[in-house]
């Protein structure tokens, strides 16, 4: 299914529901309050302490949610330097293995760059995957080997098999950084939270002498946002919320390559 239309069902089903909690709230804060009209005596402060949590709840989950986004763009841009700084050592290598192994980084740089460009199909994804592992392996095993020639600089191996080492690392840490997401329990939290303060401000409506429906929309509406937000910026290349522009990084070191 559509990541989009995932979420977008999510938080629509979440905006139905806290409008639904709303009124349930408020009809059984009616009720009760015919029974007994000293039964909202010391409750506006449980009720400010629930949405008080959920607050806090929405402001951690949206924190971690930017501070990963953050990490996953700078994670490109470090790619991008890491092969850069690589491509630059083949210079030490001797004239005649330079050619084959350049070759060989501009392969793997256009697998890297498909790679992402295939999200969210995670089949082709993990097949560009193994196809970059390979090409690292060649390099590696090419640099190696041009390394130990005769004609080769002195430091080649100490300069260049580092920055190649670099250049695999973050590889993986970017892979991870994808998969990288709370605890599924946390979103829980957030939905049974949500729900429970529509209920008490639901609860506290019933005071009024009538509905009012714009305020129930509004903070319906306010909670479902926040909600998509988090999701979105959780699962960037996925929704609205792209990281696709920081591959410019990479296809401007492309480019140069040529």
């Amino acid at each position: 299914m559509n990541f989009v239309f995932t979420i977008l069902l999510i938080t629509g089903g979440m905006l139905v529901a806290m409008m639904a909690f709303l009124e349930i709230g408020r009809r059984v804060g009616v009720r009760r309050l015919a029974q007994n009209p000293e039964i909202r005596n010391g409750v506006s402060t449980l009720e400010g302490a629930v949405l008080a949590l959920l607050g806090l709840i929405i402001a951690f989950t949206f924190s971690g949610a930017m501070s990963r986004f953050d990490g996953r763009r700078q994670l490109v841009v470090e790619e991008s330097n890491d092969i850069g700084t690589a491509y630059l050592r083949v210079d030490l290598l001797p004239g005649a293995s330079q050619p084959v192994v350049r070759e060989l980084f501009r392969q793997y740089l256009d697998s890297r760059l498909e790679t992402y460009r295939l999200v969210p199909d995670m089949a082709a994804v993990n097949k560009e995957l193994a196809r970059s592992a390979k090409i690292q392996g060649e390099i590696w095993q090419q640099s190696i080997a041009a390394s130990r020639l005769p004609d080769a600089h002195p430091d080649a191996a100490k300069l260049l098999l580092p920055a190649l080492n670099a250049m695999i690392d973050i590889t993986t840490t970017r892979t991870m950084a994808s998969k990288m997401h709370p605890p599924s329990i946390i979103f829980v939290l957030l939905f049974v939270l949500a729900l429970a303060s529509s209920l008490l401000a639901g609860h506290a409506m019933a005071e009024g002498k009538g509905r009012t429906w714009i305020h129930m929309l509004c903070f319906s509406l306010a909670m479902a946002a926040a909600i998509y937000v988090i999701l979105d910026l959780e699962y960037p290349r996925l929704g609205f919320i792209q990281v696709d522009h920081m591959d410019q990084a990479m296809v401007d070191l492309r480019n140069s390559m040529k």
